[in-house]
């Protein structure tokens, strides 16, 4: 396929012309409404030759609550390996939480499409903030952590996930080796019953990065006991920080690479992000707090605000600024280009594949982009 960036003047009956395309074609791969307004330094995907059939195998995944729209489930299964259901907490005695919503109809649904679906275990509090005190409690209760386990498989087998997701953040460096092992207990559980488990990992660029979200992650230990994990390589940008790329190139490189020192590559999933944020100008810590937006609607208000997209080379990400009620804002979102230079990684680290959170928001063009990069395993 062919990215192509907006110029001044550009129309898409013109772009379609050109490219032997059709305005519809067009329109709907980027979600291009009528009358089909353009912001200039948006990139483009144009559908050209088919995909090559040599492309490489890899793992498709995507997180999304059980609230998705059923529209967006429905087309976005069409491009993934495992659909990762958020979320199932648990107490301190080790039983089970589930979604607030149904998730069974998810299941279904994904099933229907030879599409695996996997549990998120997450311990959530009750103010939705990940708990290490939750952890730590588990971890070092016998009795608990076995309930907790049994529990996951229980409910594996009831609803008929084929896999776990161990989502647990900001463990404390004291629980480090007790959540290595938890993971390896529940890895041999679930493996016994046919399935997998993979464990989320925290962006980390060296052994002892210090930091609560880092300390307590030991990527060699969790790399051996967990089937295959997954970089969170995003946030980097985030709703209480200053205004930056949200998964910028040079920050996913380095981590990738020391995952490599530890993991092997097979194992690795990276993590790509499907949102951008809308910050408030000027940035003040403690204070400001970015608005989470998606990838299309950061054009939309790129073209309703006259915004000019510009591209950010050393990110490879795009951004733009924009006057509203006396204020600046600055935008920072994920576009084909950015996707693409996610996929060269992958495909340059010869990483197992990749995961993507989340797929609320339809991003159309970022999987008719992976369809022209990879195939999917499933």
């Amino acid at each position: 396929m062919i990215i192509y960036v907006i110029q001044p003047n550009d129309t898409l009956g013109e772009i379609a012309t050109e490219y032997d395309s059709t305005i519809s074609e067009l329109s709907y791969i980027n979600q291009i409404p009528d009358p089909y307004r353009l912001a200039v330094g948006q990139a483009i995907l144009i559908p050209s030759e088919e995909p090559q059939e040599d492309r490489r195998v890899v793992k498709a995944n995507g997180y999304a609550y059980p609230f998705i729209a059923r529209g967006v489930l429905d087309e976005t299964l069409d491009f993934l390996s495992d659909l990762f259901v958020f979320s199932y907490g648990f107490t301190t005695a080790g039983e089970l939480i589930p979604p607030l919503y149904p998730d069974q109809e998810m299941l279904l649904r994904a099933a229907a499409k030879g599409v695996d679906s996997i549990l998120v275990l997450t311990p959530l509090g009750e103010d939705g903030r990940f708990n290490n005190n939750l952890i730590s409690t588990v971890l070092r209760d016998e009795v608990a952590k076995e309930n907790l386990i049994q529990n996951v498989i229980d409910t594996m087998l009831e609803k008929g996930f084929q896999g776990v997701d161990v989502d647990f953040e900001y463990i404390l460096a004291q629980d480090r080796d007790l959540f290595t092992q938890f993971v390896g207990e529940l890895r041999m559980r679930v493996n016994a019953i046919g399935g997998r488990v993979s464990v989320a990992l925290a962006p980390k660029s060296s052994a002892g990065q210090p930091g609560l979200l880092y300390e307590g992650k030991d990527y060699r230990g969790l790399g051996e006991a967990a089937d295959e994990v997954l970089l969170m390589t995003y946030e980097w940008g985030y709703t209480y920080g200053p205004a930056m790329a949200v998964a910028p190139i040079n920050k996913v490189r380095p981590v990738i690479e020391y995952a490599l020192t530890e993991i092997p590559a097979e194992k690795i999933n990276m993590g790509i992000p499907n949102y951008g944020y809308d910050w408030t100008l000027p940035y003040v810590q403690g204070e400001s707090r970015a608005v989470t937006i998606g990838n299309v609607e950061a054009v939309q208000i790129a073209i309703e605000n006259n915004a000019l997209i510009q591209f950010d080379e050393i990110a490879q990400s795009p951004f733009f600024q924009y006057e509203r009620d006396g204020r600046t804002h600055e935008v920072w979102f994920e576009d084909v280009r950015s996707i693409q230079q996610k996929y060269n990684l992958i495909k340059e680290y010869n990483l197992r594949g990749f995961g993507v959170w989340q797929i609320m928001r339809l991003y159309r063009a970022m999987w008719y982009l992976r369809e022209d990069n990879f195939r999917i395993y499933r």
